[in-house]
């Protein structure tokens, strides 16, 4: 196949794999989801296993804005390195938060095979690797956090690197036992799947237009006119929350991906590893499930979807050149491009959590590169949220931290 594409790969792998109706009714629950991504699935998987009558909705098709455009790259390691976080946060905070992402991982194997799961859920190891030699010291002071935090990290010199999986122009780097691979937008289809035969209602194409708040209860009112009667509406919308909460509190970045020809022999000796570097932004790459290669950076300031899309090209080329200095003897046959949009905050956390101005409601939005896991995460706090308990990361997550 020669095909170039700024549509993700994900959404033309697996295709239309369900189709849902739009609201034509009134309706009542005890929990109305807003957004149908991969962190809108978990969340309506938690619920619905709580045993609380919930609802779904999304002003798209389920799982087409950014879950579609994920490299599901499944990691501990948040954005900012474990040592920086412990300097913002505190130790406790930090470690906790990365643990948390660590747990995740284990959490999302597991509801894998719960759920009987084909999106090809893999454990991997994870390669931190320095691209500049000035960037040594401080990766070695992250190694050492995160030997201090417990996690089961090891370091390799550059001669390493380039046995074991054929990296040249490297420093060394920090190879971690714990990672995973996904592909969250068929995972997010069949959580939905699983829970519609649970009693989760799910419909696309709604956007919720108006909400008022009551004593116990809100009501929303979508595009169609209908409206919904909710106990609690928990917010899954990513970094389209930017449209709805009117703060400062994410930047909004764009990134853009690659996936190559199917040629598996060419990518055994990191098929079972994650990889990213320390560049600024950085590039990160895994194979896939079929045989790929998928590499992605180039991350800018999102301005508007419009001007993204028309750095495809562009970013392709600076992509490969990145690629090129790592794998010099390695022709990338380009078969998908594209382009997708995320959050970065601050400290690199998630924002999940009650926000005063939206009352009887939650939010839970995973930004940066660990939203999948954040989201995870997330389904214990939102868990607990729902019977008035606090959970222990919920002071590092608030708004207004």
């Amino acid at each position: 196949m020669d095909l170039k594409s700024n549509e993700p790969f994900w959404l033309l792998k697996n295709g239309l794999t369900a189709s849902y109706p739009s609201l034509k009714s009134n309706k009542d629950c005890d929990i109305l989801i807003i957004g149908g991504g991969i962190t809108g699935s978990l969340i309506a998987h938690q619920m619905v296993s709580d045993g609380y009558k919930t609802i779904l909705i999304d002003k798209r098709e389920l799982c087409n804005g950014s879950t579609s455009a994920t490299t599901s790259m499944l990691q501990y390691e948040i954005d900012v390195p474990l040592f920086k976080l412990e300097e913002l946060i505190g130790k406790k905070g930090a470690v906790e938060s990365y643990k948390a992402c660590s747990d995740a991982i284990d959490t999302l194997e597991k509801l894998s095979k719960q759920i009987r799961s084909d999106a090809g859920f893999k454990r991997k190891k994870s390669l931190y690797f320095a691209s500049k030699k000035k960037d040594v010291k401080w990766l070695k002071d992250e190694y050492m956090a995160r030997k201090d935090a417990g996690f089961d990290v090891k370091w390799i010199e550059a001669e390493k690197v380039m046995e074991q999986f054929g990296l040249e122009n490297t420093y060394g780097g920090i190879l971690s036992r714990q990672g995973a691979s996904i592909d969250a937008f068929k995972f997010a289809h069949e959580l939905f799947k699983h829970n519609i035969r649970k009693g989760l209602e799910i419909f696309d194409k709604t956007e919720m237009t108006k909400v008022e708040y009551h004593k116990g209860f809100n009501l929303i009112t979508v595009n169609s006119g209908f409206q919904i009667k909710a106990k609690k509406v928990i917010y899954c919308i990513g970094y389209e929350s930017k449209n709805l909460l009117k703060e400062n509190f994410v930047d909004l970045k764009s990134t853009y991906a690659l996936v190559s020809e199917i040629d598996g022999d060419k990518f055994k000796n990191i098929s079972n590893t994650l990889i990213w570097n320390t560049d600024t932004p950085y590039i990160y790459m895994r194979a896939t499930a079929d045989g790929r290669l998928l590499i992605g950076g180039g991350d800018e300031d999102f301005y508007s979807a419009e001007k993204r899309d028309v750095l495809l090209d562009k970013k392709e080329k600076e992509i490969l050149r990145n690629l090129k200095k790592i794998k010099p003897d390695y022709h990338f046959y380009t078969d998908f491009v594209w382009a997708g949009t995320f959050g970065e905050t601050k400290d690199g956390l998630p924002y999940i959590g009650e926000h005063k101005k939206f009352k009887n409601s939650y939010f839970v939005l995973g930004f940066g590169g660990n939203g999948i896991t954040f989201s995870v995460t997330g389904m214990e706090m939102a868990s607990r949220f729902m019977e008035n308990k606090k959970h222990p990361l919920s002071r590092y997550f608030k708004f207004g931290r």
